[in-house]
């Protein structure tokens, strides 16, 4: 995946340009692409950098949809909920349903981006749920279920739970009845999977373009939408294409965009901030993670990663810069406080935090919902001025296939193809294997040398923190990959046409990066 000049996008037209590089963007240009459509998708910064890359990593069964109430505002709900507000809950239903069948799919299709692990919950006398209404919870969740990848959910005696590693620092053991255990996913890394999606769609003939912010968005007189981008780097340098239909995935900055059509746009976004912490637990508790309630009643858990576990979320409404998202000292504080709420024997202290990472929510604007409206919803643009714009918001990773398909069925609706269908591939796109080529770092050998060269020449990373972040995952360590950096810059400097000052340059803005959205010190 070569990254074309803009001067080569000066002039040509598209069925459809998509406009946000993140997991949904680049599911909407991967579908458009294997039905026949030409399609650019290009992104103001790095493809997935925004809140995909921010994300809680978690391939969740959708276990939190069925409580009453969940997505939709209530003050206190209650299992009454379920009968005086049925349509709310064959909602939530549904959206349970669709979280079984994306976690199902990704796990499938893309077991290398995904990692298996066993989630626990406990149930205390005081909790809102007896441990009966969880069991039928539960069997619920794998009732819908397409059953290929199973819940596996048992339920644990207190006196049992209280003896595994991890559960014995549960709060209230004389008040715990049980411990229900189900298997859980998470992403390996969410970014990856954004571009594996984009690789696949521009193997069909799709274009890709990263740095490449849209400044002009205007309809002509035939329909066509006129579309003027920039280069990120290059001042000066533009491009102007057209295109039949837009596709506005660009998540948090989703009004934005749409302000650069009209100034009828309605409001599509409400923004809510999630934080989480990484830190180190002892090797007995691989694989085992928590989640329970806060005190507010929200969900906390504490998950396993690459040989940490992280904890969060927070889950606060978001009105600060959207380009400058990172977790506050007061927010690391409280994940602290909350984790040692839900596990008081661990005793996890501020200087036990290895890093720390925030993302927005891009939920749906919602006047009568506060914390804004969960799961995806479609936008037509017509009503907003912008016939033949369509814009997807609330589409969390997990069901990114989702919304391709129905941003993909929009625009067939709206104009047919002007290709043949290709057959699309979900698959993941590893690296060649080089079994000589050495580890990038000596504590994971999950990045090579031999991957940087590959991703350099053929994944367009512009800058460090694209290459270690976004694809090949190895600043989502214990380190950040900080002590890597000035080598990776090196290695992959002869590649991207880079001297000793770019070099230089490169290392020093990696090294801010990761201070300054993840509190890592560069002299650890």
């Amino acid at each position: 995946m070569t990254r074309p000049a803009l001067k080569d996008l000066d002039g040509r037209e598209f069925d459809a340009v998509v406009i946000g590089g993140g997991v949904n963007g680049a599911s909407g240009a991967h579908h458009l692409a294997a039905e026949g459509y030409s399609v650019l998708i290009v992104d103001k910064g790095d493809f997935a950098s925004g809140s995909s890359s921010r994300s809680s990593r978690l391939l969740h069964c959708g276990l939190r949809f069925i409580e009453p109430g969940e997505g939709l505002g209530y003050r206190n709900p209650s299992m009454w909920d379920y009968f005086v507000k049925p349509r709310d809950t064959l909602r939530n239903l549904k959206r349970a349903r669709d979280a079984m069948v994306g976690r199902s799919e990704l796990a499938t299709t893309m077991p290398e981006r995904v990692k298996a692990f066993k989630f626990h919950f406990p149930v205390y006398s005081d909790s809102v749920y007896r441990p009966w209404q969880v069991a039928v919870g539960m069997r619920l969740l794998a009732a819908l279920g397409p059953g290929d990848v199973p819940l596996g959910h048992a339920r644990l005696a207190a006196d049992k739970a209280l003896a595994m590693p991890m559960l014995k620092w549960l709060r209230a053991p004389e008040k715990l009845d049980a411990v229900f255990a189900f298997n859980e996913y998470r992403y390996e890394w969410p970014e990856r999977i954004a571009m594996d999606t984009i690789l696949d769609a521009v193997r069909m003939g799709a274009v890709a373009r990263n740095y490449s912010p849209v400044r002009k968005l205007e309809r002509e007189s035939d329909g066509k939408w006129r579309i003027e981008l920039t280069d990120a780097f290059v001042e000066g340098a533009r491009a102007t294409l057209r295109a039949r239909v837009v596709l506005n995935t660009a998540g948090i900055w989703t009004d934005r965009v749409n302000a650069l059509a009209t100034d009828g746009a309605k409001r599509k976004i409400l923004g809510t901030k999630g934080a989480h912490i990484m830190f180190r637990l002892p090797p007995e508790c691989a694989d085992m993670g928590v989640i329970a309630h806060t005190k507010a009643r929200e969900p906390h858990y504490v998950i396993p990663w690459r040989g940490m576990h992280y904890a969060g979320p927070t889950d606060t409404k978001y009105e600060g810069d959207i380009d400058d998202i990172h977790a506050t000292e007061q927010e690391v504080e409280h994940l602290v406080e909350e984790t040692n709420h839900m596990l008081p024997g661990l005793g996890l202290r501020r200087k036990d935090v290895l890093f720390s990472w925030a993302g927005v929510r891009p939920l749906t604007y919602d006047p009568d919902l506060p914390m804004g409206k969960r799961g995806h919803t479609l936008h037509d643009l017509a009503a907003d001025g912008m016939p033949g714009c369509f814009a997807m918001t609330s589409s969390p990773i997990q069901s990114h296939r989702f919304a391709g398909r129905l941003l993909s069925g929009a625009v067939k609706a709206f104009a047919q193809p002007s290709g043949p269908k290709q057959q699309i591939s979900y698959a993941a796109k590893p690296y060649p294997r080089d079994n000589t080529s050495p580890a990038l770092l000596n504590h994971w050998d999950g990045a090579k040398i031999s991957d940087l060269h590959h991703a350099a020449r053929n994944e367009q990373p512009v800058t460090l923190v694209d290459l270690l972040f976004r694809r090949v995952g190895a600043g989502w360590t214990e380190t950040m990959a900080r002590e890597g950096a000035r080598r990776a810059a090196q290695e992959v400097a002869p590649i991207l046409g880079w001297d000793e000052a770019r070099v230089a340059k490169e290392v020093a803005d990696y090294l801010g990066h990761i201070l300054r959205l993840h509190g890592v010190k560069a002299d650890g």
